[in-house]
């Protein structure tokens, strides 16, 4: 493993997803998505914690009033902080969602910098390929139980994330039949995406778009998933450099620490044999720093 890149723990994650500094704790929380669990990392004290959950939770989002929003398969759950050595809290649903087919769950997303929660769901089976999934906002002011659905025919929604002033939102599609990264002009008053243009095609870069972070400059840092490398983008949409990872399937980014200036990066479980730390998380210095992720709004 190369100098600059430092493993977490001990942990490997069936998929490793949605991490997300905690800069008041000064800890990492991410979710292992099929094993149903909840991490989460204290660099200060070299320790984790992990609680089981109910669903598969995609993604997740602090929220101003201390807590937690989960994306999990059949809605969106609230949760009060999780307290290390104490059982997991209960989960309150806001939102039910109503997929298109069987075997659908939410999978990656975020808050933009207004407080409102972004995710998109997919059909689990990849195999077949199906473009029933859907981006949804939520606003927990929004009437329709607060969960609308904004952009439909997604296959793997991936890659979300807004730019510092929040004027652009990305929003890629990792499944290997598009393997796209889109960018859209966002109003930040009413939390619409307009101008849908292709950001970046990765069918002629390595690896799928998976989940990503903006830096402090304004660039798109992506997981390259099935080649092992974290590319980060230009506003104008140009390859700026690439960084391995010692796994081939890195699964989402994000930058965290007391300076916001390190990485971290969670991946997906494939071959022991052939990927012995597939689905462990990495710390990298990547030599820019972060934004602090956004929280839900009331």
């Amino acid at each position: 493993m190369p100098a600059s890149i430092e493993r977490i723990g001990t942990m490997r994650c069936g998929v490793g997803e949605s991490p997300v500094w905690h800069g008041g704790e000064r800890a990492l929380y991410w979710t292992d998505i099929p094993n149903r669990t909840l991490w989460r990392w204290d660099p200060s004290r070299n320790h984790s914690n992990a609680w089981t959950l109910p669903e598969m939770a995609g993604c997740m989002a602090m929220t101003a009033d201390g807590g937690w929003l989960l994306a999990m398969e059949s809605g969106l759950f609230r949760a009060t902080a999780f307290v290390p050595g104490m059982a997991t809290p209960v989960l309150r649903r806001v939102a039910k969602v109503t997929h298109a087919r069987e075997g659908m769950r939410f999978n990656d997303g975020r808050c933009d910098r207004q407080g409102r929660f972004w995710a998109g769901t997919m059909v689990m089976d990849m195999s077949l390929a199906a473009d029933d999934g859907q981006l949804y906002r939520h606003d927990a002011n929004d009437a329709n139980d607060g969960l609308t659905p904004v952009l439909p025919s997604l296959i793997t929604p991936n890659g979300l994330a807004f730019s510092p002033d929040g004027r652009t939102m990305y929003l890629s599609d990792s499944h290997p039949s598009r393997q796209i990264v889109w960018a859209f002009d966002y109003d930040i008053d009413t939390g619409t995406p307009s101008n849908r243009r292709v950001f970046v095609d990765m069918t002629t870069l390595p690896g799928r778009p998976d989940g990503a972070a903006v830096d402090a400059e304004g660039c798109y840092w992506i997981c390259g998933n099935d080649a092992g490398q974290i590319h980060r983008f230009t506003p104008a949409g140009r390859l700026d450099r690439s960084l391995a990872v010692p796994v081939a399937k890195p699964a989402m980014c994000a930058f965290g620490g007391d300076r916001l200036d390190t990485l971290y990066v969670t991946s997906i479980r494939t071959s022991d044999a052939e990927d012995p730390l597939s689905g462990a998380v990495f710390a990298l210095r990547p030599g820019v720093p972060g934004l602090p992720e956004p929280m839900l709004k009331p």
